[in-house]
């Protein structure tokens, strides 16, 4: 375990987000393809971080560190939580007038079952792994950049709060793998295919969603997503292979990016740094 892992607690928040009826249809920048990309990650959250608290569970037991295990339930517990609060973004979208369980009901009862069932356990872990480390980039850039702040600030305060917690326990699941097979091979495999699930799930909820929206025809369409690239370009995609790259290293360690004080001056900001449920 790192110092800089040890020295910081996970702390379990429940911040009981509310998504009301005056969150507009398209409440990132006004965009249907932006909002929507988001919306699409909402839906992909909830049964991933679940797959999460499985894959780490799975290999408790066999942790002898009992401060490594301490920090996996808190781990476990704010996953839950993240999984809660992303889903009263479905009944906003149902609100709204969109299907979500068209990709939701696949999603949970058949994609997912089937990549556990053919998946060993240890690869799952190496996945979550990597996933760990992909969504910890992203929420570093999240709180450091300001295009958050063309949300509506009810979504804008549900995704910083996610990405905060996001670094607050990023090296959990990378220090239960080193504990039970620290293979290098295994790792990169892991994040490979973590890639690869990652874009197609979010790209197929996406366009779920979008392909609803009524009346937004193809000039339309070209218009909003010339928008999109003209705002954030492919920075998404830049972030990914960021953080691919970093993985690609031996020696890598999610605390090798120091990045805590990040998420605790978010967590003092919003009044949240010292309170735990």
């Amino acid at each position: 375990m790192t110092t800089s892992a040890a020295a910081r607690p996970i702390i379990v928040r429940k911040p009981g987000f509310e998504f009301g009826d005056a969150i507009p249809r398209w409440w990132f920048l006004n965009n249907p393809v932006v909002t929507h990309v988001a919306n699409g990650l909402h839906l992909v959250f909830p049964e991933g971080e679940r797959f999460f608290i499985r894959s780490v569970n799975h290999y408790l037991d066999k942790i002898d560190d009992p401060e490594l295990v301490e920090r996996a339930k808190c781990f476990f517990a704010q996953e839950s939580r993240h999984g809660l609060e992303h889903q009263h973004s479905f009944e906003m979208l149902e609100r709204q007038g969109f299907d979500v369980q068209g990709f939701l009901r696949p999603y949970r009862q058949r994609w997912m079952p089937a990549i556990e069932r053919r998946s060993p356990a240890i690869l799952r872990l190496s996945v979550t792994v990597a996933l760990e480390h992909l969504t910890a980039t992203m929420g570093e850039s999240a709180l450091q950049e300001d295009y958050l702040q063309a949300a509506h600030p009810d979504m804008r305060a549900l995704l910083q709060w996610h990405a905060a917690e996001e670094i607050e326990h990023k090296s959990v699941a990378f220090d239960v793998m080193r504990h039970v097979n620290p293979s290098y091979m295994l790792r990169i495999f892991g994040m490979v295919l973590a890639v690869l699930g990652l874009l197609t799930f979010w790209g197929i909820a996406a366009r779920h969603i979008l392909k609803q929206e009524e009346g937004l025809g193809g000039a339309d369409k070209r218009r909003y997503r010339k928008q999109a690239r003209a705002w954030r370009g492919g920075h998404t995609r830049q972030l990914i292979r960021r953080a691919f790259w970093e993985y690609l290293r031996p020696s890598f360690h999610p605390d090798n990016n120091d990045n805590y004080g990040l998420a605790q001056s978010y967590f003092e900001e919003v009044g949240m740094g010292a309170s735990a449920a």
